[in-house]
């Protein structure tokens, strides 16, 4: 063990990660607003806020059968195997145990035996050869694994986040088509009657045809849109189920109980910018995939410099020649072995090394400039969620009142009409200003529940129930223990877990000097 201590403290050439700087503003815009709080909120389950028993059982279901979220599991045990090949590159990395037995006939012509040219010859025998990771070569390596596997955990999270917004930002969608298809229905309804009031005035020699035909306009303009609302809501379904692991047809049964579109709190609680830092997934990746790219610059520059390998080779050899006896094989007198160390030094590389070092570090630098750029688009995710939230309030507000206009002017438009003291120009109108109105009361009403989940979207909430699970279900794990060896990597629980508040740092990845893993 002493050795491999020794190493441990050897010097590890190329740059040490540290997290980079992030352009990050001090406070949100929408910061001082009713609608918005700036203290943090813990949005594990943040659907729950919508108190819509339907919405959490679409989302368990999703979490549990997901097929891309289930896709991003067995990526992280790719990941963990692979920091298994990093970790056992630090030992011995050529160990092999041989054995020959043959029969040998040499040339009458060339007596290279004055005895006989027809023998057998056995042998056994291992050799072993370790290079001393004297730069840190092999550590950076680990090191590199070690913070991809901890990115491919981050990107599990980030789409187990996109995953439950996406469920509830289609359930939303589906529920305000739903209503929206209501309100079409209605007005085709209300429509109809005002055809039979054009005909009845029309048929008793009050008004002329010209008021049927506009009535019947406006009637089949409002049915046309039935159809283009079922294939929406039909599309919405679809991809619903697609969403949740399931064959079209069989979302009906779970979507049982009132057709109301989920009503949001009146405020948001979104911390400060600073917090997105812990909490999105996707700015963690982007930081452990520099971290990791950064150790390759370190592995790539380790071969500027000499490499020192202890080789060694032990075993034994007979033959039947002569006096010497086959069986002998195993006797102190065929023991032969060797050991010692080599060097090697590529010392005329042709500029190659060197500009191998320097693609590493230019990708690096573009991992960095990814990290920030992906700061960045998180923040304005966050504000344009926050300004979708609190305006789509503020106009359904507005539109609320438009509506109750709206159905008055129809109202008094068709008593005037019936009266004959109004065009009926007027009363297709109020029809037509009513349904609008109505329509865009429902779109808004839905965009207040779609801003706020994609504030919590923005926010990166949802990824922390995954915690005290597996990434990927019984059923996977138990295909893949059948068709390979998996040892004790299909439940990697080691680094699964944040040791603190939000998701672990960089320094969360294991030791660099560990014991190999079988």
């Amino acid at each position: 063990m002493a050795p491999v201590l020794l190493l441990a403290g050897c010097m590890m050439v190329g740059p040490d990660f540290t997290r980079p700087h992030a352009p990050l503003a001090a406070k949100w815009r929408e910061s001082g607003l009713p609608e918005v709080a700036t203290t943090p909120q813990e949005d594990a389950h943040w659907w729950t806020v919508f108190n819509d028993p339907v919405l959490t059982r679409l989302i368990q279901s999703a979490y549990a059968q997901n097929l891309p979220l289930r896709q991003a599991g067995v990526r992280v045990l790719q990941a963990r195997a692979q920091l298994g090949v990093a970790l056992g590159e630090f030992y011995p990395q050529q160990q092999v145990l041989t054995s020959n037995v043959s029969y040998n006939r040499l040339p009458v012509s060339i007596p290279y035996l004055p005895f006989t040219n027809n023998y057998w010859q056995a042998s056994f025998g291992a050799a072993a050869g370790w290079e001393i990771d004297i730069w840190g070569k092999l550590r950076r390596a680990i090191q590199s694994a070690d913070d991809s596997y901890l990115a491919s955990i981050a990107d599990y999270d980030n789409v187990l986040v996109s995953l439950t917004a996406d469920v509830a930002a289609n359930y939303v969608q589906l529920r305000t088509l739903q209503k929206q298809i209501v309100i079409a229905r209605a007005n085709v309804e209300r429509e109809r009657e005002a055809v039979a009031i054009a005909r009845a005035r029309f048929e008793g020699g009050v008004v002329s045809e010209r008021d049927v035909d506009q009535a019947l306009n406006v009637l089949t303009a409002t049915e046309a849109t039935v159809p283009q609302l079922t294939i929406q809501i039909a599309q919405a379904k679809n991809e619903i189920t697609l969403l949740l692991g399931l064959p079209p047809g069989q979302l009906d049964g779970m979507l049982a109980g009132p057709a109301d579109i989920p009503i949001a709190p009146a405020r948001v609680a979104v911390g400060i910018p600073a917090d997105l830092l812990r909490r999105r997934p996707d700015i963690r990746a982007a930081e452990l995939q520099a971290a990791a790219q950064c150790a390759q610059i370190g592995f790539a520059k380790a071969d500027l410099y000499p490499t020192f390998t202890l080789t060694g080779n032990v075993g034994t050899i007979s033959t039947n020649v002569a006096e010497a006896n086959l069986g002998d094989l195993f006797n102190a007198g065929t023991l032969a072995y060797n050991v010692g160390p080599a060097l090697q030094w590529n010392i005329l590389n042709y500029g190659q090394i060197t500009n191998n070092v320097r693609v590493q570090d230019a990708a690096f630098q573009g991992l960095l400039i990814n990290y920030q750029n992906t700061v960045l688009k998180a923040q304005a995710e966050v504000e344009n969620a926050l300004a979708l939230f609190i305006q789509s309030r503020k106009q359904a507000d507005d539109l609320s009142r438009s509506v109750q206009a709206a159905t008055g002017a129809l109202n008094v438009a068709m008593i005037q009409y019936t009266q004959g003291i109004a065009d009926f120009t007027t009363v297709l109108t109020a029809e037509q200003n009513l349904f609008q109105a109505q329509n865009n009361l429902a779109v808004a009403m839905g965009n207040i529940p779609q801003g706020l989940i994609a504030a919590y979207r923005a926010m990166g909430g949802g990824w922390q129930i995954r915690q005290g699970h597996d990434l990927v279900p019984a059923q996977t794990r138990e295909e893949m223990a059948r068709r390979t060896n998996w040892s004790s990597l299909l439940t990697p629980v080691d680094l699964l877990q944040p040791r603190t508040p939000g998701l672990p740092s960089p320094k969360d990845e294991g030791p660099l000097v560990r014991p190999p893993q079988w």
